[in-house]
């Protein structure tokens, strides 16, 4: 099997975190996290165009063959969803635009992978990842561990089905949502 390089991404207006790891046979290696800072913008517009910017960086500076995204969940703020949908939104662009099949889970679903337990708390995933991968140290904002941790929970459910959604291009991602298409 060659080498594989996925790339997990933690959407956010206010802290995007992501992780990279690379894939070779069965082994998982670690190779970058870190995470945009969007704290010191005020426009949510610019904070959009520097995700979707940041995320065009990595896909051009790792070529990940897959991006794992983690998906919303449902809060009571319906401004906060609409806000980290447009954030999702514009990262996934960015992934369909440079052709890289993204797959989102949800954070239960990420967590359930990491720890073996969907209701883990950030810091219970991010000590989890440290074990795995032999992290020295972790980020103070665990929104970095968050991406990582996108990227692990692809690399464990990628050949098993169920993962929750997988777009390859523009088309497939129209196929997928009918239902937000209007005529």
């Amino acid at each position: 099997m060659k080498e594989q390089i996925i790339l997990g991404i933690d959407p956010g207006t206010t802290i995007m975190g992501f992780g990279v790891i690379r894939i070779k046979g069965k082994s998982m290696e670690f190779v970058q996290l870190n995470e945009l800072n969007l704290t010191k913008y005020s426009d949510h517009y610019l904070k959009l165009k520097l995700i979707f910017e940041r995320t065009i960086e990595l896909i051009d500076t790792y070529h990940p063959d897959a991006i794992a995204i983690e998906a919303p969940f449902f809060g009571k703020n319906v401004q906060s969803m609409l806000k980290l949908g447009r954030a999702q939104g514009v990262a996934m662009a960015a992934g369909l635009s440079r052709e890289v099949p993204i797959t989102e889970y949800l954070p239960k679903k990420i967590k359930m992978a990491i720890t073996g337990n969907g209701n883990a708390s950030k810091e219970q995933v991010a000590k989890m990842l440290q074990n795995m991968l032999g992290l020295k140290t972790l980020p103070k904002n665990l929104d970095a561990t968050d991406g990582l941790a996108a990227a692990v929970c692809h690399f464990y459910n990628q050949d098993k089905p169920g993962a929750d959604k997988t777009y390859t291009g523009w088309s497939s991602f129209v196929n997928q949502n009918q239902d937000k298409i209007t005529k």
